[in-house]
């Protein structure tokens, strides 16, 4: 699967921001997706995934009650709403999708990465 991340871009403190992530080649229902994030000088880090049907989705302390991952499966295409940004948010946003009978949502768990979308969030 190809996945094609965008939405990135400058926002101000306490601003909002919807990352959308579109998949490409097998059927979209075949993958768990997930977003990911990597700060300067620092790890790629888990932010939030979703279930094939979903129903499901976990999300970092970190962003918990700020961001909400969604996906659409008649449009092959998974969001991340992110409000109430701040600084500690700046970072280049990936796509991630999981084969449907994986488990879990870590990093090595990811099966297709896509390119990065760049979010920077100004104080």
């Amino acid at each position: 699967v190809q996945l094609q991340a965008s939405g990135g871009g400058l926002v101000q403190a306490g601003g909002s921001l919807r990352l959308s992530c579109a998949a490409s080649g097998r059927p979209f229902s075949l993958y768990r997706m997930g977003w990911f994030r990597q700060a300067p000088g620092k790890e790629r880090e888990f932010v939030a995934g979703i279930s094939v049907s979903g129903d499901n989705t976990y999300y970092a302390d970190s962003v918990k009650g700020r961001f909400i991952i969604s996906r659409d499966n008649t449009k092959n295409m998974v969001y991340l709403q992110m409000n109430s940004l701040n600084p500690e948010d700046t970072a280049v946003y990936f796509c991630a999708a999981y084969e449907h009978y994986g488990i879990g949502y870590s990093g090595s768990a990811v099966d297709y990465w896509g390119q990065g979308t760049l979010v920077t969030v100004s104080s």
